[in-house]
């Protein structure tokens, strides 16, 4: 009976506890301006046009201004977490703090958008016949356009390097390394079945759609 009991008060504690870490989560409001000032280890590769990054294999950083701000605040906790592994993302995201990542994300969220709002979008090409059906699947969560996303948890993916969503989805399909990798569920049931030269096919389309992903140069970069 006194373990029931106490098993019974340990519950309630732990569900307090996970109430008020939820409820702390969600009062953290970023503020864009704190994060200009904050992203002093992003700027040397994310705000240099075509900066290129050398592990696992050489692509291009991605591009972040513009991105949701939800997802990247994700992804940075993601890689503080360990889910996402990549020795340098990790460091980074390690030394932050969650007002830190809500600031950042908030920042690269609003970098450039006026710039983006004032484009013209393009006319999107013809998805490849072969991939045709792979990429329907992917609308579920990035958006029809693969610009609008239906969660803002979700990365918008128009105009996103090629070569790095490539590397993005070997990193879904990678178990078991230490230093690379992405844990999630539902990317990793999308990215396994696929072939080398669809995920090359699917990248490629994405990469040429029209889109709001930027990079917008540092002051110290232009």
């Amino acid at each position: 009976m006194k373990n029931m009991k106490a098993t019974t008060l340990w519950l309630a504690v732990a569900t307090l506890v996970g109430a008020a870490s939820l409820a702390h989560a969600q009062e953290i409001k970023g503020d864009a301006k704190a994060g200009e000032k904050k992203n002093a280890m992003c700027i040397g590769c994310h705000n240099i046009v075509g900066y290129q990054a050398s592990f696992p294999v050489i692509y291009k950083v991605p591009k972040i201004s513009g991105q949701n701000g939800k997802y990247i605040a994700a992804a940075l906790e993601a890689y503080r977490k360990g889910d996402r592994k990549h020795p340098s993302m990790r460091g980074v995201a390690g030394s932050l703090t969650d007002q830190d990542i809500a600031d950042l994300a908030a920042f690269y969220e609003a970098n450039g958008k006026e710039a983006s709002a004032a484009a013209v979008p393009a006319a999107a090409p013809e998805a490849p016949a072969a991939v045709k059906d792979k990429l329907a699947a992917c609308v579920a969560c990035h958006g029809a356009n693969f610009n609008n996303t239906t969660d803002p948890a979700n990365p918008r993916l128009a105009g996103q390097y090629a070569d790095y969503i490539q590397v993005a989805l070997r990193s879904y399909q990678t178990e078991g390394n230490h230093i690379f990798g992405r844990a999630n569920a539902t990317m990793g049931a999308m990215a396994k079945p696929l072939k080398e030269d669809e995920i090359k096919q699917i990248a490629s389309y994405i990469a040429d759609l029209p889109g709001e992903l930027k990079t917008v140069p540092h002051g110290k970069f232009r």
